[in-house]
């Protein structure tokens, strides 16, 4: 291989080699020459491109070449030897390169000391190489000019795949910011993909600002990095951070220092969304081309996601508003249902008023105008019969009382269908408001042969409404006489304790069948028992005497052994009505 001692010849010495750059272009050089290697590391050891300077990787066939570019991806240039193992291994490496390791970048130089065993034009044509050098015209010249050539173009072609690879992602990635809901997983989202974007480990924070005057104040949407904690705290930034934000709302622009990049969006709907990166290394310009498309999206993003809270709050308030009509549709039909009811009850309780009103109403009046039709033809007579005008009048008087006691009954009734009634709490004997009963209601037992016993204290102070109590046990004894046989006995007891007290009323009337008790206390009940004197009854009393002793808190209940056996009635007054 005399023909590289001439290449190494031609090279000057430029004294000491300067300091590497830190960040160098990696070149492999696979030939099965040592002398090779070593008079291109020596041609090539202060090589520099744009502040970068060459790491120079050897390989010595074409087995060890395809480990190496398999270990090193990376790789810019190969100045590859065309006959090593055998005549055509260079280019079979060639083909594995591009066919099989996919790697379309790295820029392919051919090096051979034999043109005639791989022919210039055959080579360029079949295989996808970048420069064809004989060794004999590699001078230190031309190799400076091949190596810069290939560098510039393994650079625009890494920057047009980077570029690819970025506006992939963003279109990819647009789809997926479109997909967010919360306005704090789109910007968590916007911090992800502007890492993967750019390849590189960055801290950053999203702010957002929504009234965009110069005076609104922003909040801190999402953090990454070290800036993952003072997501929701606008405070918790250092001020230089808090200046930079400040500048991008007032700029309204992008700005990229050297690890610092601050990106500046604004929404269609007047929102401006600032983004603070913090990178290991300064963006190149693919980087910011990228990042300002990535931007571009973003605005269309924040509104779609704004619009939908809203829509979504939207549809929140108006559910809650058609919950809250169905609920007042809903009551309010039940009140119509509640009143249509009471309704529905009332007309019937009114026709059931009316029909029984006018039946027991019937026979009084009608005895009324018969006896006073009696009287008139007594009184034409001469001389005129006064024992039985007297008569007469008799059954008129009986018959008016009969009305006027039906009529008191309605009237009682009415009222406690009153909804403001009220029971008037007094201080009353109630061992002498009974007594009071029996002596009132003495006259009528004595007609019909009936004794009454009273068994109560001789004292017993309590607190009721002296009329309305009256009314319900006045009510109770006078249905015992009604009921009670010709020379019974009716006893009427009062107790006291600490429940409270009881009032009983006992008689040895018709009794009580067991269909009785179950409608006993309704209104206009007819029972199975008839008055034993004749008298009429409203079917109202034992109501009334019902609601006056609930009016009281109390309970009224009635026992009977069975018909002809007597009724037991039994008032119980609780001892917090006194």
């Amino acid at each position: 291989m005399n023909d590289d001692n001439d290449l190494i010849r031609v090279i000057e010495d430029s004294g000491a080699a300067p300091d590497q750059p830190q960040v160098a272009w990696k070149v492999a050089i696979i030939d099965d020459d040592p002398a090779v290697h070593e008079g291109t590391r020596f041609a090539l050891y202060d090589y520099s491109l744009h502040g970068q300077g060459i790491e120079i990787l050897s390989a010595y066939s074409a087995e060890e070449g395809r480990a190496l570019m398999r270990a090193h991806p990376n790789i810019a240039v190969v100045l590859l030897d065309v006959v090593m193992e055998t005549d055509d291994a260079g280019l079979v490496l060639v083909d594995h390169i591009r066919s099989e390791l996919k790697n379309e970048t790295v820029r392919i130089i051919l090096r051979t000391g034999q043109p005639g065993q791989a022919p210039e034009r055959r080579v360029i044509v079949e295989y996808d190489i970048n420069d064809y050098k004989a060794k004999t015209e590699l001078t230190a010249d031309k190799l400076f000019t091949a190596l810069t050539a290939a560098l510039r173009g393994y650079q625009q072609l890494l920057r047009m795949v980077e570029t690819r690879r970025g506006l992939e992602m963003i279109i990819e990635g647009a789809s997926t910011l479109y997909d967010f809901k919360s306005i704090q997983k789109l910007a968590e989202g916007v911090l992800t993909q502007i890492a993967s974007l750019l390849n590189v480990e960055c801290a950053g924070i999203l702010v957002l600002r929504e009234g965009g005057g110069p005076r609104e104040k922003f909040s801190i949407l999402a953090g990454s990095g070290c800036y993952s904690h003072v997501a929701g705290t606008a405070g918790a930034l250092d001020p230089v951070l808090t200046q930079a934000v400040q500048g991008a709302f007032e700029r309204r622009a992008h700005e990229f220092r050297p690890k610092l990049s601050i990106l500046y969006v604004r929404t269609a709907t007047g929102r401006e969304v600032v983004v603070l990166l913090e990178t290991t290394r300064p963006l190149t310009v693919t980087d910011r081309a990228l990042v300002e498309v990535f931007c571009s999206r973003l605005s269309v993003a924040f509104d779609n996601v704004i619009l939908y809270e809203q829509l979504q709050e939207a549809n929140v308030r108006l559910e809650e508003r058609v919950r809250e009509r169905t609920r007042e549709l809903i009551a309010a039909n039940k009140r119509l249902s509640a009143q249509w009811s009471r309704l529905r009850q009332a007309n019937e309780f009114k026709s059931e008023v009316l029909g029984t009103v006018a039946h027991d109403l019937k026979n009084p009046l009608g005895v009324i105008l018969g006896r006073a039709e009696m009287l008139n033809e007594l009184a034409a007579m001469d001389p005129v019969p006064i024992d039985k005008i007297q008569d007469q009048l008799g059954h008129i008087r009986g018959s008016t009382r009969q009305l006027t006691v039906m009529v008191n009954d309605l009237i009682s009734d009415a009222m406690m269908d009153a909804l403001d009634i009220a029971i008037r709490n007094d201080s009353i004997d109630l061992a002498a408001l009974l007594a009071e009963i029996v002596a009132s209601n003495r006259a009528l037992a004595e007609k019909k042969e009936q004794t009454i016993r009273l068994l109560s204290p001789p004292k017993q102070m309590w607190m009721c409404d002296p009329d309305r109590l009256r009314e319900a046990v006045d009510n109770l004894l006078s249905n015992a006489i009604k009921y009670s046989p010709i020379g019974g006995s009716i006893e009427l007891s009062m107790s006291a304790d600490d429940d409270g007290a009881v009032i009983v009323v006992k008689d040895e009337g018709a009794g009580l069948s067991a269909d009785d008790l179950s409608r006993l206390f309704g209104r206009f009940q007819r029972l199975s028992a008839k008055p034993t004197g004749g008298e009429s009854s409203t079917g109202l009393g034992l109501s009334i005497v019902k609601r006056i002793v609930e009016l009281h808190g109390g309970s009224v209940s009635a026992e009977s052994a069975g018909p002809g056996r007597g009724a037991t009635f039994t008032i119980r007054l609780p001892l917090a009505a006194s």
